[in-house]
């Protein structure tokens, strides 16, 4: 990765090609950067969904499984997507799994009550396209809810956040994992809208009663909202 964000058909394969040479140490190295509270985070977008048992959840951009885990356990049905061959492969999880293009989904309008998503907003090319086709599988009084990176609002906070996400982070992936991925984890954070930003795209996209949630002190967004009638 160079300090200049790939865009387009570029980001696409990068992130891609990323994931796939991260995918073998990729939950060690969350686990170990996040001190754990990733699991934390996990679980309340799950409980955000607030829908019935057996209800079917698609995990976008699922990765190695871990939502795909959580919807499971909370007695829901999960079903996983990704981009990235190399990190279904190394996946944990007894759901179902679909390697596509999380802005191309292959189901039909309304197949599902609900979508989640994992730390994934800013690897997507286009945002705004990913939340409109999230829309359009989910059906009507459907739930989203998303999970990302945040920066938080206190100085104080957000200059400590910044010295470990854009220093400690970096060297720790590099250590275990590959040093290119994870010094683009903290410069991907500038693909991301502000939070009015994300709030608008929601709406637009369908969703009602949009709610943002800061969590841990501000290092972590979940957007939730319901499809809209």
């Amino acid at each position: 990765m160079t300090a200049t964000l790939p865009q387009g058909d570029e980001k696409v394969r990068a992130v891609r090609a990323m994931f796939d040479a991260i995918a073998p140490r990729y939950d060690l190295v969350n686990r170990l950067m996040t001190f754990g509270l990733d699991v934390r985070w996990r679980r309340r977008a799950v409980r955000a969904l607030d829908l019935p048992a057996g209800s079917l959840v698609l995990d976008l951009a699922a990765g190695t499984g871990d939502l795909c885990r959580d919807v499971a356990r909370a007695g829901l049905r999960p079903v996983g997507v990704d981009l990235s061959f190399g990190m279904l492969a190394h996946a944990r999880t007894d759901a179902p799994l679909l390697q596509a293009d999380a802005l191309r989904l292959p189901f039909p309008d309304a197949t599902a009550d609900g979508v989640v998503s994992g730390f994934a907003l800013r690897n997507f090319v286009d945002l705004g396209a990913f939340l409109h086709e999230a829309a359009r599988v989910v059906r009507p009084g459907g739930r989203v809810a998303l999970l990302d990176v945040a920066q938080p609002s206190n100085p104080i906070l957000r200059a400590g956040h910044a010295l470990y996400f854009g220093k400690v982070v970096p060297r720790i992936g590099g250590l275990l994992s590959d040093a290119a991925a994870y010094r683009y984890l903290p410069q991907s954070v500038a693909y991301l809208p502000g939070r009015d930003g994300i709030l608008a795209l929601v709406r637009d996209a369908g969703f009602v009663d949009v709610e943002h949630r800061l969590l841990t002190g501000g290092i972590t967004q979940l957007i939730v909202g319901t499809r809209r009638p």
